[in-house]
């Protein structure tokens, strides 16, 4: 059968994998948002469901005046004995942690610290052994990626941190992950920045503390040299065998906005790669060591029908798994109903690095129409197109001088601008409607029968290289205005 690449789309990036009997169980990396480390389930690598997050409670991640792009990095999830692990990095306090839970749909545990530096940690049980690895500089001040052994139940350090392998001398070695296949440890990494240079590489040895060889044809995958191509900073990934016995690779990349127009605003996105062992030991990935938008294979279960869902709304969404939040949101300023949304305001606004009254979806594809009538008392309150505080896109009802009005604002880095406004006097209700293209968001107002075009933007101002940092897109919906109260309804969000 064919698949399509992204497997999950939208910002989820730095995907890790385990099995557990005949369910595949994934985390990715969450940034400033809250809840923390989305957590999905599937049964054939091609269908993932999102079941909820691994961090729900504050007691487990301080996101609290976090930079944007910082908080959670790059998640590992392992299952041994019995028990999920869930080990990350909050990367603005610089402290690498884990969380676990005896039940994959119930809560997960207070974080366990672990005294070793870097990000992207990972975790290798073997005969009661558990290994902790991350990217950084070990005990003796020596780069790459860096091992311990620790107790589980403590966190504790049983040996010193040591640098295992530098690599193949790419910038950024990170993403560290030990497998043991065939008698063999494989250690996957990542290297080239997870930007159009990225790329997979790994080394093996009969130890899991090395000494590594390194694959004799690194990068294993990478799609660095496909000018052109819309699937773009393939690397960062994970390996996972299914149950006929064959490999795959679950790992980011992201798409270009046009087959010329090297801009992403989506965020890093979730691909599924087919992995090949030779008779050497060595393994392979992709077609030519490139990741497709598409591939045939007959690896997958008979009947398997990769689906996708077309549009969201507030009563085929859930408030604990498929929105989230600016950092640490007070959750008394949202009513979360069936259908129907009500926020209240607070006088913190899009612009700061804080948690305004803003809760998201993340846009999960470039052609997108979304739909929303929104009520307000006083202040401010729309649907944001929102990459961070610096860059975003404004679709509101407010209240002035003269009464009420819909404005078109843009914020483009220092650059903030209420492009247009058209007044409606005493009506506290608009229907706003943002149409998306690959390359342009257009901003309407819907009113008897017609919408009214208040003017549209270049979605590559919203992209990672604009803003930098490495989140994607996120269709908010927010109230600004302390003690102004919004109400959101007949809200839509409809894919092509």
């Amino acid at each position: 059968m064919n698949y399509h690449n992204p497997v999950i789309k939208g910002f989820y990036p730095d995907p890790s994998v385990c099995k557990v009997n005949d369910t595949y169980y994934l985390v990715c990396s969450s940034m400033q948002y809250f809840p923390g480390v989305p957590l999905f389930e599937s049964k054939d690598l091609i269908n993932w469901t999102q079941i909820g997050h691994c961090l729900t409670r504050s007691s487990q991640i301080q996101l609290e005046g976090v930079n944007s792009s910082g908080g959670v990095f790059a998640p590992t999830i392992r299952h041994y004995d019995g028990r999920f692990y869930m080990t990350t990095t909050n990367d603005t306090t610089r402290q690498n942690f884990y969380v676990w839970t005896d039940d994959i749909y119930g809560e997960w545990s207070d974080p366990v610290y672990v005294d070793q530096g870097g990000i992207d940690p990972d975790l290798y049980f073997e005969d009661g052994d558990v290994y902790f690895m991350s990217n950084g500089t070990d005990d003796q001040g020596i780069g790459g990626i860096v091992q311990c052994r620790i107790e589980i139940e403590t966190g504790r350090k049983l040996t010193p941190s040591r640098s295992i392998w530098q690599g193949t001398g790419g910038r950024y070695l990170e993403a560290p992950h030990l497998s043991k296949i065939n008698g063999w440890y494989y250690l996957l990494a990542a290297e080239g920045g997870t930007e159009f240079g990225h790329m997979a590489t790994y080394a093996r040895g009969t130890s899991p503390s090395g000494p590594f060889e390194p694959y004799p044809q690194n990068p294993v995958l990478t799609n660095r040299n496909l000018g052109g191509y819309e699937i773009q900073a393939v690397g960062h990934g994970d390996l996972i065998q299914d149950d006929g016995g064959h490999w795959w690779l679950l790992h980011l990349g992201f798409r270009q906005i046009g087959q010329w127009i090297a801009y992403h605003h989506l965020g890093r996105e979730v691909f599924l790669t087919p992995v090949t062992f030779g008779a050497d030991g060595w393994f392979t990935a992709g077609h030519q060591g490139t990741t497709l938008t598409s591939f045939e294979t007959d690896r997958l279960p008979e009947g398997a029908v990769q689906q996708e869902k077309k549009q969201y709304t507030f009563e085929n969404t859930g408030w604990n798994v498929d929105w989230c939040y600016l950092r640490q949101p007070r959750l008394e300023h949202y009513e979360l109903g069936t259908s129907t949304l009500k926020l209240t305001g607070t006088d913190i606004t899009l612009d700061q690095p804080d948690s305004p009254t803003f809760i998201g979806l993340r846009q999960r594809d470039f052609s997108a129409r979304i739909a929303c009538d929104v009520s307000i008392t006083s202040g401010e309150a729309g649907i944001t197109i929102y990459m961070d505080e610096h860059h975003h896109y404004d679709l509101a009802i407010r209240h002035g001088q003269n009464g009420f009005e819909v404005i078109e604002r843009l914020n483009v880095g220092d650059l903030k601008s209420v492009e247009k406004a058209i007044g409606i006097g005493r009506e506290s209700r608009a229907s706003l409607v943002i149409e998306a293209t690959p390359t342009r968001y257009a901003f309407k107002l819907r009113a008897n029968g017609e919408e009214l075009l208040l003017g549209s933007a270049q979605t590559k101002y919203l992209s990672s290289e604009v803003a930098g940092g490495f989140t994607g897109v996120i269709i908010g919906l927010y109230a600004i205005g302390e003690g102004a109260i919004a109400e959101f309804t007949n809200f839509s969000c409809e894919y092509e």
